[in-house]
């Protein structure tokens, strides 16, 4: 039972890693489906003030549910270092057809979060209010950065990894907004460990600020900020719309990043791959959500 539970993790955490590589999706998106989003956020945060407190107090961090973060981290780190250079490829060759993929898979997760709140007129509104602003931020984009220096890596680390964590506001789109994209997809790929370590550095800091605040809020205004949380991801919907240029890369094999999202409507030719893999992935986390459900 303990190693089933072991993979299970393990699995959720690859599958949140690969959601984090990929503009437009969220790994917050997943663990919400997954239903083990406050946890992990609360997991995230007892860490943060373990180590901050560890000197006074060492009763928080030996609180800390170990197994259950660790199988996480673990999860997603392998995932993001083994599909980097996989969805770099993807998206660059097959931008449609992946968008159409990924679009699937975040509406079915907005079905699947939308039972968690208990609704009212107040969090509609909320919702849709921050539906509407995402949508609308998402249009913006600035141009790609080849080279960052080390504290723009730092500041970029600390800025995205608050919306890895963060249902509907994907760190990759983010990074593709501020430029930066290309730029830390090649780091993972390359293995450029000083790179990555001024990233990585600012995602901490950020995270451990970011978990802590959510946390708070959570606990105050569960439902409330649920509400907020399922807006961005109905926001985030545009990043995903597969035409004219897929999720922010131009389509014909070349790899450079577009300067905007417009939308437009495809070819007829153009629309059953893309709606096949998103039925397909809609498909798929309603069956997961459903068989990760208790029986009646």
């Amino acid at each position: 039972m303990v190693n089933g539970r072991l993979a299970v993790r393990l699995a959720q955490g690859a599958l949140m890693g690969a959601a984090n590589t990929v503009p437009g999706v969220s790994g917050g998106t997943l663990a919400l489906m997954f239903g083990i989003y406050e946890k992990l956020i609360s997991g995230i945060q007892d860490v943060t003030f373990g180590i901050l407190h560890f000197s006074r107090d060492t009763t928080r961090i030996r609180e800390v549910d170990w197994r259950f973060l660790l199988s996480i981290a673990a999860g997603a780190i392998v995932a993001v270092v083994l599909l980097a250079g996989f969805l770099e490829t993807g998206l660059a060759k097959h931008p449609e057809e992946m968008a159409g993929l990924f679009l699937g898979l975040v509406v079915a997760s907005i079905i699947v979060s939308w039972r968690l709140p208990d609704w009212n007129r107040k969090r509609l509104l909320l919702t849709a209010a921050t539906g509407i602003s995402v949508f609308v931020a998402l249009g913006w984009q600035w141009p790609p950065i080849a080279d960052p220096s080390p504290f723009l890596l730092f500041l970029a680390g600390a800025v995205t990894i608050c919306a890895m964590i963060l249902p509907g506001l994907s760190g990759s789109f983010l990074l593709l907004m501020f430029g930066l994209y290309e730029s830390v997809l090649a780091i993972i790929d390359n293995r450029s460990i000083t790179s990555a370590a001024f990233f990585c550095s600012g995602a901490i800091l950020g995270l451990a600020l970011f978990s802590s605040l959510l946390t708070k809020l959570l606990k105050q205004s569960r439902d409330t900020i649920l509400a907020v949380l399922i807006g961005l991801m109905i926001g985030s919907l545009r990043v995903l719309w597969p035409w004219p240029n897929g999720v922010g890369m131009i389509g014909g094999g070349t790899e450079d990043p577009i300067s905007g999202t417009g939308l437009q409507w495809p070819p007829f030719n153009q629309l059953p791959v893309p709606v096949l893999l998103a039925a397909g992935a809609f498909t798929v986390v309603l069956i997961i959500d459903r068989l990760s459900r208790p029986p009646i």
